[in-house]
């Protein structure tokens, strides 16, 4: 039996979108997880928008939103009052197909992409664990314990998608700087009188409180910080933040299904990659939870990586492509931990800054910056991560209209035409919105790059793409090389310099399979 080329270690989201894509690409994996099955707590939840992107790519993003529930509109309370409600709803309308925030629990996402991986011929190994790892120029070689059996195995690469304590990121000696906030904070997922499909929020100094619906059985995710608490106290349980939550956010718990605590760090690991390994997700970088980033950033990491790893397997790339995985990714994840860092900071702070905020900036500017679209549009496009881009990448260059190498594609649909049914492909196209120059069209052809025209429309302007301008599209649907002129040789030049194959596989290689 062949070994498959990569080995992912964890099966939480990242590992499994990883596999998935993978599998997308016609490359073989084995995924194994130390623990017994997919978890069987709600965790993370918030899906954001270009995460959804990433599953129509596979062809499954509506069957998962049928699964959650959409958030309609942000409540913010403090003093037990409601400060203020802002509507969201189809907030990213005309932005993403996925205009919204959706609310799904992680072990049930976790269970949906498992069944799907499955379908593609992968099945996760459970009880399966990383005892050690090294690596040489030409392989890595592995023990893992199979129910306390030790294999030997060898891979061409390791990838390290096992979380905050990752095993794969110990032995490999990066180092991961960062901290942790002085607060404990608990977790809870209660049946509460009433029906609820929105966010609730509770800003207060030392006093944060989130409520929002877990599932479509009604069940609400609670997470607040929890009272200061004596020394030698006993571990604290539901009843103890009891009054608290239900005070700050004007509610009646009924019934508690699970309660936990637990400190919230921030930590960027020095490197995400070392030859032939690999760290991505929660393994690379550890974030406050504002704005529900974490889950759908590492879902980012390994649509990122997923890729670059099947190019190089299949012959189609040279090694300097994957070495843009790190130097994309790393600076996305020091940006994000950053921000969530300041603005959760911002908000549980004591003192006048705080209260300006809580009391003043909050509950008069957000109202009134949300009647503004283009405030609005700002908003979603920051939390949504459709924003991201990879300007300063080996991979992109050029510009076009609003548009430069490394951005997202932007959507783009107007009832007959929509530039993301394209990308279900998951291969480099060249994007034409206009009239297409018998130059470019004739180097398209000669590297073998798949070519789609669109006719420019208001619909086009609006999205922000150029008339009769030309767009490099990588796998993951951003723009490699954004083209005003359409000029030839660009397309050619960045080939040479990748060693990049943009048509079907060699002979001999694995072509891509359905998932």
């Amino acid at each position: 039996m062949n070994t498959p080329p990569v080995l992912i270690v964890g099966a939480g989201p990242t590992g499994l979108m990883l596999a998935l894509r993978l599998a997308r690409h016609g490359v073989d994996c084995r995924i194994i997880d130390k623990n017994s099955g997919p978890g069987q707590a709600s965790r993370a939840m918030a899906v954001h928008a270009r995460t959804l992107e990433f599953y129509q790519q596979l062809g499954f993003a509506d069957e998962l939103v049928s699964l959650g529930i959409k958030i309609n509109a942000m409540h913010i309370h403090e003093g037990g009052e409601e400060l203020v409600k802002l509507a969201l709803g189809e907030i990213g309308e005309g932005l993403s197909p996925y205009p919204f925030v959706l609310s799904l629990p992680q072990d049930e996402h976790e269970r949906f992409l498992i069944s799907k991986l499955a379908a593609a011929g992968v099945h996760v190994e459970w009880n399966v664990a990383l005892d050690l790892w090294t690596q040489d120029d030409s392989e890595v070689q592995a023990i893992l314990l199979n129910n306390g059996e030790r294999q030997y195995c060898t891979f061409n690469y390791i990838c390290g998608c096992d979380g905050a304590r990752s095993k794969v990121r110990e032995i490999a000696g990066f180092a991961f700087s960062g901290g942790t906030y002085d607060h404990l904070y608990y977790v809870a997922d209660a049946q509460v009188a009433g029906k609820n499909t929105d966010l609730h929020a509770h800003l207060g100094a030392n006093s944060f409180a989130l409520m929002l619906p877990v599932r479509t059985s009604g069940m609400q995710r609670l997470i607040g910080i929890l009272p200061d608490r004596p020394e030698g106290a006993p571990a604290p349980v539901f009843d103890d933040v009891r009054e608290q939550v239900e005070s700050l956010l004007n509610i009646q718990v009924e019934h508690v299904n699970w309660f936990s605590t637990y400190k919230v760090h921030h930590r960027v690991a020095a490197q995400f990659r070392e030859r032939r390994c690999f760290i991505l997700g929660d393994a690379a970088h550890l974030h406050s939870p504002v704005g529900g980033q974490g889950m759908n950033t590492g879902l980012g990491d390994a649509v990122n990586l997923a890729w670059k790893l099947a190019q190089k397997l299949r012959g189609q790339s040279n090694d300097a492509l994957l070495d843009t995985y790190e130097s994309e990714r790393i600076v996305f994840a020091r940006k994000l931990v950053a921000t969530t860092d300041r603005a959760f900071q911002a908000i549980v702070a004591q003192g006048i800054a705080g209260q300006f905020l809580r009391r003043w900036l909050v509950p008069h500017a957000l109202p009134f910056l949300s009647g503004f679209g283009r405030a609005r549009r700002l908003l979603f496009r920051t939390v949504s991560q459709i924003q991201i881009s990879y300007e300063d990448s080996a991979l992109s260059a050029g510009h076009a209209e609003y548009l430069r190498g490394g951005d997202r594609l932007p959507w783009f649909s107007d009832g007959t035409q929509d530039n993301f049914t394209a990308l279900r492909s998951m291969d480099w196209q060249l994007h034409i919105y206009g009239e297409a120059a018998p130059e470019l069209l004739d180097e398209a052809r000669v590297l073998k790059l798949p070519v789609h025209c669109y006719t420019f429309n208001v619909a086009a302007k609006l999205a922000g793409l150029g008339r009769d301008a030309a767009y490099l599209v990588r796998p993951d649907g951003h723009i490699a090389l954004a083209l005003h002129l359409q000029e030839s040789g660009a397309l050619r030049a960045l080939a040479l310099r990748l060693g990049l194959h943009f048509g079907p596989a060699e002979s001999g290689k694995a072509a891509p399979r359905p998932v």
